[in-house]
């Protein structure tokens, strides 16, 4: 989790039923919104900007829209680390465990096919093992990053379509920090978790033979990133219960500012 800042179902958000988009009438001025396909469109340059988000059922200002989005994806990190960070938080979530390196799938149908299968289980096991123990040190990293982000990038959060839009913001703004900060912890724990020796022993026997593509994945870098997509893929559940259901939240602010938009 080091530079910091792949963690916040049914379908929410879809296309606004308004005749002005909310980007408008959030009054952007001359920021640029980003649209659920990911391309930025830039406002009229005399569209003055303003300091409330008006709709059809509440206003809330810039401050307000931010305060929301903090705190749903401080909610949503909370839950997704106390899920993941428990015996088989990975390994039986069959959306985020950890398989077996993209890369070494072949010496991983070798060795299966040759009857080293219990092999190829241990690293699979302790692998996500590692990363279970490694969680519990994800959410004041993930929280410090949270505390970054600007009234701006809220606004443009809150204006878009994206039922996860906030948790894709910080994923891709947060990844390599997180993996930088996170990765020390994994490596700990991949030793911890036999995970380290469990690897060693099967890419040492299957670069033994003859004629085979050798193996050389960096195991915990591999681990650190999958275990970060695991939370991220958790945290966006998170978020995305919270923008159906924003009274389930048990929050005035993200009440006031979800639960405002008519989508």
């Amino acid at each position: 989790m080091k530079s910091v800042i792949r963690i916040i179902a049914p379908t929410f958000l879809v296309l606004l039923s308004f005749r002005v988009t909310v980007a408008q009438k959030i009054g952007m001025g001359t920021g640029t919104t980003t649209t659920p396909t990911g391309t930025a469109t830039t406002p009229n340059s005399n569209t003055k900007p303003t300091n409330t988000v008006t709709n059809t059922v509440t206003n809330f200002t810039n401050a307000e829209a931010a305060s929301a989005i903090k705190e749903a994806l401080s909610k949503g990190v909370t839950a997704g680390v106390n899920k993941v960070s428990v015996l088989d938080g990975y390994f039986k979530n069959e959306m985020i465990k950890i398989l077996f390196p993209p890369q070494a799938r072949e010496a991983e149908t070798t060795l299966r096919k040759i009857g080293l299968g219990s092999m190829i289980d241990n690293v699979v096991k302790s692998m996500n093992r590692a990363a279970e123990d490694a969680a519990k040190q994800a959410g004041p990293i993930f929280l410090n990053a949270i505390k970054q982000m600007t009234i701006n990038d809220a606004v443009n959060i809150v204006a878009n379509q994206q039922k996860d839009a906030a948790t894709r913001f910080l994923e891709k703004n947060t990844t390599e920090q997180l993996v930088l900060s996170f990765k020390p912890s994994i490596k700990s724990a991949l030793d911890k978790t036999l995970a380290t020796k469990y690897w060693s022993d099967v890419t040492t026997r299957y670069n033994r033979i003859p004629f085979v593509r050798k193996v050389d994945t960096d195991l915990p870098d591999y681990v650190t990133r999958k275990a970060i997509s695991g939370l991220f893929y958790m945290v966006a559940q998170e978020e995305m219960k919270i923008r159906k259901d924003p009274k389930a939240a048990a929050s005035s602010i993200i009440e006031k500012v979800f639960g405002g938009i008519k989508f």
